[in-house]
């Protein structure tokens, strides 16, 4: 595909300007109004090295670049120099682009040989996995799609929460008060009930507390009947949490967690130990921060058992000497922000140099619309709402407005698992990350609104246009064998420059880890084609004109699906 900016920065380029291709490049500008081209060149750095008036250079300029067949025209304003694209050139290289590439649009190579890896999702074994979660999990699903559609080495870790006090408390609450037969039924919802009661009992009795601390102990030392608790929540919850990965359609390739690591910290504490870091605080190893503002980082606690940060930096230099990675990405909520900075000053203390290659990836809080926080959900209370039900929920509210609707020729089951679980997911995304938002039904659910369901609408409707065309037209659109002069129109055109600008927006997403800017323009790319089908007709008599108009239809649809992809969401053709 013709890369405009390099094309101007061809026609301009000349020697006496004193600037090489890729500089006058870099100087392009989009202006804001459409009505002062597609493309500016500001000419006031020139001045100065050409002895001439901004103004003068810009006319120059423009004279020169007049003959290029890519350009309708080319005019000097005051010190720019505008450049309008022709409307059919431009589509027509946009639309034979997208017919050739099919569902690589919008990859790239611009990490080709670098590892990235993304960390996320990440719940806590033997506790619910609810809505909180949805967050880093979709959050960090979008991310791993956008840097695999980059193309770096990515690699998709879940580093389960399966380690910690919080398990000598599960241990002890299931030998006190369940049963095989509770936990075979319900294993989650059991564990959720075991751990609730233990606090609330806890509240009477804080020996439990001490039972607990040595309970965990025995873990950590390997004790055997410990262990083969441990084994059998830990495998409960991943069939459990395994089962709402499948409904979302999420993958790992490692489920590495923190337990995975204990044997892996006494090396890094004796490290610790070495370099003068660790300081005794009433009992406990720590290392102080407060020169850095960040205060004191808990090694281990006065009994000796470990902690996150421990275990984080143990993941840390194992991922590192593993998989030597460029860049390793953690998708988790902005309430760890200080444990990250602690982490990483830590690691930098300790002379690990690549600690600049960790990104700690922050998101706000979701709450629902009746006014819950997610933050005041506690497990030890049993507040919990599962995601598992919300995705549930979803389905069915999206196939009763199916039913409604009376859709027809539809395999309604289908699509409302694809439709309900795409809104919820498209409705995290389109969201900025880092903004706490609510969460509603009626905007979820929406199929007018900037949603999923309006977004994946869209796609259907293109399905609907290219089922009805004949299929001489199709074959001649796959072969793009048309003519881009139909496609001169206000409407076609801003559709075509909205899949044009698809590639750069997905690495642009990606450096900025920031999935809503592509929610966000494939919600433009729906409007525009929208637009396009209400303005133009699309089957007439013309075999030229259909033909060209269909091929657009087709390039709209194949860059809609391959975005909707990236965030993890199906793309159904009837809807």
């Amino acid at each position: 595909m013709t890369d405009f900016k390099e094309l101007i920065a061809n026609e301009i380029f000349d020697e006496a300007l004193g600037l090489d291709t890729d500089e006058i490049k870099s100087m392009i500008e989009i202006p804001a109004d459409d009505n002062m081209g597609d493309y500016a060149f500001p000419c006031f750095r020139l001045a100065k090295t050409l002895r001439k008036a901004p103004q003068q250079i810009a006319a120059d300029i423009a004279e020169k670049a007049k003959g290029s067949e890519a350009f309708e025209k080319v005019e000097n304003v005051n010190a720019y120099v505008n450049f309008f694209i022709d409307r059919a050139f431009f589509a027509g290289d946009v639309v034979k682009e997208v017919t050739e590439k099919g569902s690589s649009y919008g990859r790239s190579e611009v990490g080709a040989g670098k590892k990235v890896i993304v960390e996320y999702s990440s719940p806590n074994i033997a506790k619910p996995f609810h809505i909180g979660h949805i967050r880093s999990t979709v959050i960090g699903n979008a991310l791993y799609k956008l840097y695999d559609a980059c193309g770096y080495d990515t690699i998709r870790i879940n580093y389960l929460g399966d380690y910690g006090t919080q398990f000598g408390k599960m241990i002890v609450a299931y030998r006190k008060w369940g049963s095989e037969e509770e936990l075979a039924e319900e294993p989650i919802k059991a564990l959720l009930g075991y751990y609730t009661r233990f606090h609330k009992e806890a509240e009477a009795d804080p020996s439990l507390e001490d039972e607990a601390r040595e309970t965990f102990a025995k873990l950590e030392a390997g004790a055997p009947e410990e262990t083969e608790l441990w084994k059998k929540f830990r495998e409960l919850s991943l069939a459990e949490f395994n089962r709402v990965y499948g409904m979302l359609g999420i993958e790992f390739d490692s489920y590495k967690g923190e337990s995975f690591y204990s044997d892996k910290m006494p090396r890094f504490i004796r490290e610790l130990k070495e370099k003068n870091l660790l300081v005794e605080s009433q009992g406990a190893q720590i290392v102080d921060l407060d020169e850095y503002g960040l205060g004191a980082a808990m090694i281990t606690k006065s009994d000796g058992s470990s902690l996150y940060v421990t275990r984080d930096i143990a993941a840390a230099v194992y991922r590192k000497e593993t998989y030597d990675f460029y860049k390793c990405i953690y998708v988790v909520a902005s309430q760890q922000n200080l444990h990250f900075k602690q982490w990483k000053k830590v690691l930098e203390l300790m002379g690990y140099e690549w600690q600049e290659d960790c990104v700690h990836v922050p998101f706000g809080l979701v709450s629902l619309s009746d006014g819950d926080d997610i933050k005041t959900m506690s497990t030890r209370e049993g507040k919990v709402v599962f995601l598992e039900d919300v995705l549930n929920t979803a389905v069915s509210k999206t196939a009763e407005i199916m039913k409604e609707k009376d859709v027809q020729g539809v395999d309604v089951d289908e699509v409302s698992k694809e439709v309900g679980i795409g809104a919820v997911i498209f409705q995290e995304l389109s969201n900025n990350r880092i903004k706490d938002y609510v969460f509603s039904w009626d905007k979820v659910l929406n199929f007018d609104g900037e949603t999923g369901p309006y977004v994946q609408y869209t796609h259907a409707r293109a399905c609907s246009v290219l089922r009805r065309a004949e299929e001489t037209d199709l074959a001649a659109v796959e072969g793009a064998e048309i003519d881009s002069a139909y496609l001169g129109s206000d409407s076609a055109y801003t559709l075509a420059k909205l899949i044009y600008r698809v590639p750069e927006v997905v690495i642009e997403a990606a450096d900025k880890y920031e999935p809503s800017i592509l929610t966000r323009h494939l919600v433009d790319i729906a409007q525009a084609f929208n637009k396009f089908y209400h303005d133009e007709h699309i089957l007439v008599d013309d075999e030229n004109e259909r033909r060209a108009k269909l091929a657009l239809v087709a390039a709209a649809k194949t860059v809609i699906s391959n975005c909707l992809g990236l965030l993890g969401i199906s793309a159904p053709e009837r809807m």
